[in-house]
């Protein structure tokens, strides 16, 4: 059997909402997921309730922008739940850091010549929390370009004309704060550090010394080899080799729930796992 441990809804960057996504990772026979929105847990309690009218396994989470060695790195924390708590806390200072940034982008878009107003973007997000996808959604819109890759390939990505950095926690500060409640942290898409697999395993010894519980695998864009090998590392290090298709539905064109972009299957072994190093 199968699950899918990284999705996203419209309480972020994704286009369906929790229901919809737990409907059709059911309808496909996955044995469990993982609902894992940026910086915001306000998702789950809908996810959850979704997942127990059809008796598929739930495990909120969360997606966190980190620094780790001067690069940006991308974090999966699972076991979230809404309400008070360490890294609970620390989600509100985050999002309040990604609203200053949006409206810099906004600005740095007017530079340009392009005006859109931040209360388009806020609308076109919805509930969820504004991301750059909801800047290129609007920009679609609006015809300043023909598809979400080509708005960030030309204003949104970093080094493009409008890309602002945000805050950031360390690695080792999401990886403390994961523990602190409770909860496991596991890198997202390695592949984006752009580091070769031998500096994978050397480099992220030292986040397993102070505990780090996986690396997601099992990617919609890696290679039959590269899951391979990404699997081969985190049982070198002694941590959970997880996986998910990333899917954000029309935000992300091409990937679909539990399978990618066909070819993904993420064993039910790893939450079984990553549930057990809890």
């Amino acid at each position: 059997m199968a699950v899918d441990l990284h999705l996203h809804s419209r309480f972020s960057d994704g286009s369906d909402s929790p229901t919809e996504i737990v409907n059709a990772a059911a309808d496909l026979g996955l044995t469990g997921i993982a609902l894992t929105d940026h910086d915001t847990l306000d998702g789950i309690p809908e996810a959850a309730a979704a997942a127990a009218a059809r008796g598929i396994h739930f495990v909120g989470g969360t997606e966190l922008s980190v620094s780790w060695r001067d690069l940006s790195m991308h974090m999966l924390v699972y076991f979230l739940e809404p309400g008070p708590g360490p890294l609970q806390d620390r989600l509100g200072t985050l999002r309040e850091s990604r609203h200053n940034r949006n409206l810099e982008i906004t600005a740095r878009l007017a530079d340009l010549g392009i005006d859109i107003a931040f209360a388009d973007v806020q609308q076109e997000a919805g509930r969820g929390v504004v991301g750059r996808p909801h800047f290129a959604g609007v920009l679609m819109a609006k015809g300043h370009v023909a598809s979400i890759a080509e708005a960030f390939d030309r204003y949104l990505a970093d080094g493009r004309p409008a890309y602002v950095p945000r805050m950031r926690l360390t690695a080792a500060e999401a990886i403390d704060l994961a523990r602190a409640t409770s909860a496991v942290a596991v890198i997202a898409h390695p592949h984006t550090l752009q580091l070769r697999s031998a500096e994978f395993a050397a480099g992220f010894r030292e986040l397993v010394d102070v505990g780090l519980g996986g690396i997601e695998a099992h990617y919609s864009e890696y290679t039959a080899e590269m899951r391979a090998r990404i699997a081969e590392i985190c049982a070198e290090l002694g941590i959970v080799a997880t996986g998910g298709s990333d899917y954000h539905g029309t935000y992300k064109p091409g990937l679909a729930i539990g399978v990618g972009r066909g070819d993904l299957r993420v064993p039910d072994e790893a939450l079984q796992r990553l549930a057990e190093i809890r």
